[in-house]
């Protein structure tokens, strides 16, 4: 489930949290799973998209120009470029964004690889035969499917392919508002070469690696009401270690084990 965007500077509103029973031995690092699992879900920071399986939620499509831009859409559906100001040194790789019209919902179309791409106002990009890019579609056709192609000379770099195998691409204009951005380039190149940035808790990657993080996480206090005694240092670093590689079980059986027998030596 997608939840609101929060930018820089808004303030965060403190969830309660369920605290797991003291008492129940069998879910001792319960509290920790739990905030790890919520830091998880609410991690707003944004990050690079590195493969097209990283795709989803919301995203900032950056543009190839000298001034850090990126694809927008405004409340009646008109797609233009739009300058991000969350930057850090000019850096495209920083981007984020600062106005929902900045930002798109990427969900895989169902039985395909393509993505559709949602704006804030609900409605979908669509790319017509022309190549004229739009976010007046209300459902998902051909027309709101786009294929995000890795680009092999620029890693971490996408083109997004049209259900017509045309590519959108960057085009050069002379309006005030800034370049324009199309649907009809026939091949990759510079112009047609974008980064993704999206949301760290979409990310598949990042969220496996926090969670498997946050389940090796255990003190000394914790242990020890699992083993049911004081344990020595040496106990304590060999518990973790098998929490790190899938036998605790076994190894804390065998120290339960040997507490009994030290206790009616």
């Amino acid at each position: 489930m997608v939840k609101p965007l929060h930018f820089k500077g808004d303030k965060k509103v403190k969830k309660r949290k369920r605290v797991a029973d003291p008492s129940d031995a069998d879910a001792p690092n319960t509290k920790a799973l739990t905030t790890t699992s919520s830091t998880v879900e609410d991690d707003d920071s944004w990050v690079n998209a590195e493969l097209p399986s990283d795709i989803a939620g919301p995203i900032v499509i950056v543009l190839p120009t000298d001034e850090v831009t990126c694809l927008a859409c405004d409340a009646i559906g008109k797609v233009f470029t739009s300058t991000l100001e969350n930057i850090v040194d000019g850096e495209p790789t920083t981007a984020e964004p600062h106005d929902v019209r900045q930002v798109w919902v990427a969900n895989r179309v169902a039985g395909t690889e393509a993505l559709s791409l949602k704006g804030h106002h609900g409605k979908y990009l669509s790319c017509d035969k022309y190549g004229i890019l739009s976010a007046t579609a209300t459902a998902i056709s051909p027309a709101e499917s786009f294929t995000a192609i890795p680009v092999p000379s620029s890693p971490s770099t996408f083109s997004l392919q049209t259900a017509r195998d045309t590519f959108l691409t960057l085009e050069p204009s002379s309006k005030a508002s800034g370049p324009d951005v199309r649907g009809d380039a026939e091949a990759i190149n510079f112009n047609t070469t974008f980064r993704i940035r999206m949301q760290a808790r979409f990310k598949p990657k990042n969220k496996v690696a926090k969670e498997e993080k946050a389940h090796q996480k255990i003190s000394k206090k914790e242990l020890e009401e699992i083993i049911g005694r004081r344990l020595e240092d040496d106990e304590v670093r060999r518990l973790k270690k098998a929490r790190r590689e899938g036998d605790f079980h076994e190894v804390a059986l065998d120290l339960k084990v040997k507490g009994s027998h030290d206790k009616y030596a």
